[in-house]
């Protein structure tokens, strides 16, 4: 169970961090589309298990996010699911979205981790942010074996 003094906490960034937390989960629908879309299109199965490795992480940390959110509040969270999907224009597009997509997606996981208290909770943010950057390397890969290129 979270608790820790009140004097070593800054309600401000806690109030902050579950905001975005909402956000995040609240991109999960959008996400799942997306991660489906791409999968259909991977040009073989090598890229496909690539993509669902990502996938999986990703439905990880989701899980974790709702536990987070459910233990500082003892709330689960209501989560508003954002479902504006729109496909990519090419296969390559999708990887230059989804490369761009984890950069953006660290700095928020750091806002978050910064206004936790829990260490626990802190090392769960960590463990997502080093996913993302493990996603980033992935998704170069496949950009790179692609040939991706926006000329």
């Amino acid at each position: 169970m979270y608790y820790e003094s009140p004097e070593c906490c800054d309600s401000a960034k806690l109030e902050r961090s579950l905001c975005l937390i909402l956000e995040a989960l609240g991109d999960e629908t959008h996400d799942r589309m997306f991660y489906k879309y791409l999968l259909d299109i991977a040009p073989d199965q090598e890229q496909g298990e690539i993509i669902k490795s990502i996938r999986n992480d990703e439905f990880k940390h989701f899980k974790m996010f709702h536990m987070i959110y459910q233990e500082i509040t003892c709330e689960p969270p209501a989560v508003e699911q954002k479902q504006d999907f729109k496909e990519p224009k090419s296969y390559c597009d999708g990887i230059q979205q989804a490369i761009f997509g984890e950069l953006g997606a660290v700095e928020t996981y750091r806002k978050i981790m910064f206004g936790l208290y829990s260490q626990r909770h802190r090392d769960m943010l960590f463990e997502i942010i080093s996913d993302e950057f493990k996603h980033s390397v992935k998704w170069n890969f496949l950009y790179s074996k692609n040939r991706c290129c926006n000329s």
